[in-house]
């Protein structure tokens, strides 16, 4: 095989292999609670909150590949924490992520933006009562 096309097969390989081993995983579902199952969803949904409580997050995806998954949590305009995980799945999968505050969230809205790949992915707004 000559220089110039084997150069032309092996920029192909990588480029064929850049596209299928990023995969098809993909954000399905954003949920919010008090408490996780065993395999990281949320057991008991809701969007209100109580000061003292966690604020559990999971991002349920699709697919199988790999990718980083992150949360911003923001209050009145200002972002509070903001974690990221790097994941890789085969399958549907559930990333969990939560915030806690010991002296107690003031109360109001919250913003939940989910994050795949550093692009937007889906929302949620959960309410702290006091």
């Amino acid at each position: 095989m000559s220089r110039p096309l084997l150069q032309l097969a092996t920029v192909c390989l990588v480029a064929v292999c850049a596209v299928g081993c990023a995969g098809n995983l993909a954000v399905s579902n954003i949920q919010t609670g008090r408490a996780l199952n065993s395999d990281n969803s949320v057991s008991a949904l809701t969007t209100a909150f109580k000061p003292t409580e966690t604020i559990y997050v999971s991002v349920l995806t699709e697919g199988s590949g790999s990718g980083t998954i992150g949360v911003k949590f923001s209050y009145q305009g200002r972002v509070i924490s903001e974690p990221e995980k790097k994941v890789s799945y085969r399958g549907a999968a559930a990333t969990e992520f939560h915030i806690e505050y010991s002296g107690g969230f003031p109360p109001g809205e919250y913003d939940i933006e989910v994050l795949f790949n550093g692009q937007p992915a889906g929302m949620r707004k959960v309410r702290v009562e006091s």
